[in-house]
């Protein structure tokens, strides 16, 4: 069963040069106890996404058409209320910059006893609950430091407690917004090996956003591949990195430093720009900075299947697959 199900949502922003066309027909899906990664380029619509999944969209922003399941409700459908409900119970999210994340003059702990408003317990139980959550993500000594305040901590030891505030309700699907951006390479490699592990414990579903591919590969089952408000390759891990079936997806991993073998004075780039979305440009959306344009490039291509479970919108697969 999918946790979380997204089908044809279709975003778009009011400007005064006219209608920006944020997300155009994007479908994924996210199943129950998996992680799903979603990668692409600044202003590949990652953000728009998340905020039209939790329902905090800007006054300017309007859905078009599509829907977006979460255990087979449609969230677009919910009340404001209803929204509020699972905000933060059953939908949690773990935001890009930790430095900004918790309230700079209240103490830690009170923060997390805070956020538990909902449930009946008494104060002792729910410090008691925001102590076992800290050791949970690897903070030491985690009774004395829920009197601390924010700025006492690392930016790694705030992204912990960041997830630890995420998770304390035990929710069904946590969205981390590229958590581990602001950190160094050392500690992203402990908040991902973090995060996977809470997931076993938990059991919940992660839908995972970064522009970064290596962490995409290390933490995520599935992958989703953005350009430019499309959804353009999904598919396993595995078949995504080792076998692209896009050519976006190919020119990102060629684009990826860990991919470089020599030594280089310029590192790899993707020629040309993202496209203006207000006038959006006829055809496949890629086809203004793909290597591998035809003629067939005029037309807008369907997803397509590669292989089982692996899916792209480019027309050389079709003609690979009938060829």
């Amino acid at each position: 069963m999918a946790v979380l199900e997204i089908q044809n949502l279709s975003v778009s922003y009011a400007t005064p040069r006219g209608d920006l066309k944020a997300l155009r027909d994007v479908s994924m899906t996210v199943p129950e106890r998996s992680i799903v990664g979603i990668v692409g380029e600044s202003g590949c619509g990652k953000s728009t996404l998340i905020s039209a999944i939790i329902r905090l969209m800007a006054p300017n922003a309007r859905v078009g058409a599509g829907s977006v399941a979460f255990k087979g409700d449609n969230l677009l459908a919910l009340t404001d209320a209803q929204m509020r409900a699972l905000r933060g119970t059953e939908i949690s999210m773990v935001f890009q910059d930790p430095m900004q994340t918790h309230n700079p003059v209240l103490a830690v702990g009170r923060q997390m006893m805070d956020i538990q408003y909902r449930d009946p317990l008494s104060r002792a139980a729910k410090r008691k609950r925001a102590a076992e959550m800290l050791a949970l993500v690897g903070i030491p000594d985690a009774q004395a430091r829920l009197n601390q305040y924010p700025f006492e901590f690392s930016g790694g030891m705030r992204q912990r407690i960041a997830i630890a505030m995420a998770l304390m309700a035990r929710p069904s699907l946590l969205i981390a917004d590229e958590p581990t951006t602001a950190l160094d390479a050392t500690l992203e490699v402990q908040i991902i090996k973090r995060l996977r592990e809470l997931q076993n414990d938990i059991g919940c579903s992660i839908l995972f956003i970064s522009h970064h591919l290596g962490v995409i590969a290390e933490l995520c089952d599935q992958v989703v591949v953005m350009y430019a408000g499309e959804v353009v390759e999904t598919g396993s891990v595995r078949d995504v990195f080792h076998t692209p079936a896009h050519p976006y997806t190919r020119a990102l991993l060629e684009c990826d430093p860990g991919h470089i073998r020599e030594k280089t004075r310029n590192l790899p780039t993707i020629p040309g720009n993202i496209p203006d979305l207000v006038n959006l440009p006829g055809g496949c959306i890629f086809a203004d900075r793909c290597s591998k344009r035809h003629a067939a490039c005029s037309q807008r291509p369907e997803m397509s299947k590669a292989a089982a479970g692996h899916h792209a919108a480019c027309h050389l697969l079709n003609a690979e697959v009938t060829g």
